[in-house]
């Protein structure tokens, strides 16, 4: 693998490294900066011609995280890559995946746009908000599951007479799947959202007296909708209450609302770097790493990616 280069941009460079680490190659040298004015200057300070370049950014706020994917990407063009990869753990603007409303733009279209234009050949990216945002792209574009490590840590707990439980009826396929991995089985809530970032717990589908439940969603980011489904929840007598969220948001007070919550564990991934957001000890970060290392490895060894998700 003499020709596969990384390159860690800043959203999330303790997952570059991770990821690198379990690759078995160190991070191409690469200087990104800021001039006085706020413009972000790139330079990639090693020969990659020729090479098999994986670009490592979410795409996480602030908005100068997708603006420094696109120069990154820039730059490994210019540098006569021969193939470049946006690897982006967390595809910030996905759920800006429709026009559900006159007069919006649909921006998880726009991103994989300017990702194209910029000179990506090829993307991978983890817990869409929506599946069908592989289809905003015209390149390759390779969905990773990260039940695939939170499969491997709840299957240890042993939790008893488990629930899965979906946060709103647009998560019921993922959580699905999920439950019949864990041999669980499935409830859902039906909310109703009267404005962005606020919801409302209308009914919950399924038994969930007296069982131990596990909320499954593919992000967190006010903890609003979460906190209010687990207090529902509480309410109708379930038992110990797990939340798995693969992308940690947490905007606002989401982390203390979450702390104070009836939630016991508070499961995440490191799609999105938590490292300086002084978690309680409620909060599990299970990393990523080496879900998006092994599909590195195998897509720069031409090989198949959707062996993975075998059991």
């Amino acid at each position: 693998m003499s020709d596969l280069k990384l390159i860690g941009g800043n959203s999330n460079l303790p997952l570059a490294r991770k990821i690198a680490k379990y690759i078995g190659v160190g991070l191409a040298a690469c200087e990104i900066k800021r001039f006085s004015d706020g413009e972000i200057f790139v330079q990639i300070n090693e020969n990659i011609r020729g090479a098999d370049v994986f670009i490592i950014q979410s795409t996480n706020a602030p908005a100068e995280n997708i603006l420094e994917l696109l120069i990154l990407v820039e730059a490994a063009r210019r540098a006569s890559a021969s193939r470049i990869t946006a690897v982006i753990p967390y595809y910030g603007y996905g759920r800006q995946d429709r026009k559900d409303r006159p007069r919006v733009a649909i921006s998880a279209k726009l991103i994989a746009n300017l990702i194209t234009t910029a000179g990506a050949n090829r993307v991978i990216t983890m817990d869409l908000h929506a599946a069908q945002i592989q289809g905003f792209f015209d390149i390759p574009h390779d969905h990773l599951f990260s039940s695939r490590f939170f499969n491997e840590y709840l299957a240890g707990l042993k939790i008893d007479s488990p629930v899965v439980v979906s946060p709103d009826v647009g998560s019921i396929k993922m959580v699905r799947a999920f439950a019949k991995t864990l041999r669980a089985e499935l409830a859902v809530i039906d909310k109703r959202r009267p404005v962005p970032n606020q919801s409302e717990v209308v009914n919950i589908i399924g038994e969930i007296k007296g069982r131990n439940i596990i909320i499954r969603d593919d992000m967190v980011d006010t903890g609003g909708t979460l906190c209010q489904a687990a207090e529902a929840l509480a309410a109708k007598g379930a038992l110990d209450i797990y939340a798995v969220c693969t992308h940690p948001v947490l905007s606002g007070n989401a982390i203390e609302r979450i702390n104070k919550s009836v939630i016991k564990r508070m499961i995440i991934s490191d799609s999105i770097n938590v490292e300086n957001r002084n978690l309680p000890e409620k909060f599990l970060v299970l990393p990523c790493a080496n879900l998006i290392g092994e599909a590195i490895m195998r897509i720069s060894g031409e090989k198949s990616v959707s062996s993975l998700f075998d059991d």
